[in-house]
């Protein structure tokens, strides 16, 4: 027995794990793997293309960025124990209504920007207080989301302006405010510096001969690092993060000691709706047009950039780190592809086939560790 627990001196309570065994238990253990194996293949196949010159590694971290900003969502509501199956169907959703608002209803930018992240997070709560309240699975509740959503996007962007893609949301965003922060780049001067010292390419011909062929660090990929860093911290640092886990993993028991769970659900689901249209307001920034089909496939990529992560489908075990080591895979791969001169159709077998090897080995490592049959 043990003199300061009382327990027997082999109870699993107070045995010390290894650090290998505790290494092992990590979720993004395969997503790091993952990730070397990644960069070693495209280095081999790919490294005299440009794919890791200044100009290729934006295009693949731009990428990359977009995986990540909806999967930190993913990854918060999936360790709660939950899916949201609306996501893509969000993104076109706040990107149609930002463009009808400041287009066609005159509003200034900044309105219709905060006007869109009201009614998506609106439709967030309301989709996790219909699964608290009902009990029905968050895969039947989101999956009709989807097509609600999809279906009135259509529907808005035809009823208004006969057509599909709204356009001259650049023109409108010209002098606001709040546009810059989803559409502006920043630490253009540092680019300019390693330009005229050497370390990056200038454009040798044209109206921008000189200047470097990366002009700043697009406001995506700062918001997509910020809201991993925003997540990962609340998941592993705060109350909140705890209860996160205890929801995911037994919602009752949870409930028992006194976790908030329905709290901690909607606020989850509230979550994914921000990502999703931080997403879209990106993209809408980007492009200077709205189009009623975008976001298409993308719940489906943020739950598998999730699941490569580490996190369980059963909820109660993942890692937001895992979360956007698994978008980079995803962006290096779909941006290698085209680099090595593949057939780009083959990212979705790519998708595919990493899903199905990233739910194995987790499963496998879990078993193995925790002695599960």
């Amino acid at each position: 027995m043990s003199e300061q627990t009382g327990l027997p001196s082999g109870d699993e309570r107070v045995q010390r794990q290894s650090s290998l065994r505790r290494a092992f238990m990590r979720p993004e253990l395969g997503a790091m793997a993952g990730t070397v194996i990644v960069f070693a293949y495209f280095a081999v196949v790919a490294g005299g293309t440009g794919m890791f010159a200044a100009d290729g590694v934006m295009n693949w971290g731009v990428v990359s960025a977009q995986f990540a900003i909806i999967a930190v969502g993913a990854c918060l509501l999936m360790i709660a124990g939950e899916f949201d199956l609306s996501v893509g169907s969000m993104i076109g959703f706040a990107g149609i209504v930002i463009a009808l608002l400041s287009v066609h209803l005159g509003w200034p930018m900044w309105a219709a920007i905060l006007a869109a992240f009201a009614v998506a997070m609106l439709i967030g709560a309301l989709n996790g207080y219909l699964v608290v309240k009902t009990g029905l699975p968050s895969f039947i509740v989101t999956l009709a989301s989807l097509y609600i959503l999809r279906g009135l996007t259509i529907y808005l962007a035809i009823s208004t302006t006969r057509q599909t893609i709204v356009g001259g949301v650049r023109e409108a965003a010209q002098g606001d405010w709040l546009a810059p922060l989803f559409g502006g780049k920043v630490f253009g001067f540092v680019f300019t510096w390693l330009a005229d010292i050497g370390w990056i390419a200038t454009f040798k011909n044209g109206a921008r001969a000189g200047q470097p062929v990366v002009d700043g660090i697009p406001m995506l990929m700062i918001w997509a690092l910020a809201l991993i860093i925003f997540a990962h911290v609340l998941l592993t640092r705060t109350r909140f993060g705890n209860w996160i886990y205890a929801v995911g993993g037994d919602a009752r028991a949870a409930r028992y000691v006194g976790v908030p769970v329905n709290l901690v659900k909607i606020t989850m689901f509230v979550f994914t709706a921000f990502c999703a249209t931080v997403f879209a307001t990106c993209q809408v920034m980007e492009f200077g047009s709205a189009a009623a089909d975008r976001g298409l496939l993308k719940e489906f990529e943020a739950i598998i950039s999730v699941v490569i992560g580490g996190a369980l489908l059963t909820g109660g075990y993942g890692s937001v780190i895992g979360a956007a080591l698994g978008a980079l895979i995803f962006g290096v791969v779909q941006q290698g592809l085209f680099f090595a001169g593949v057939e780009s159709s083959l990212f979705r077998v790519f998708l595919g086939v990493i899903l199905l090897l990233a739910v194995i080995l987790n499963t496998y490592i879990r078993r193995l560790i925790t002695g599960e049959r």
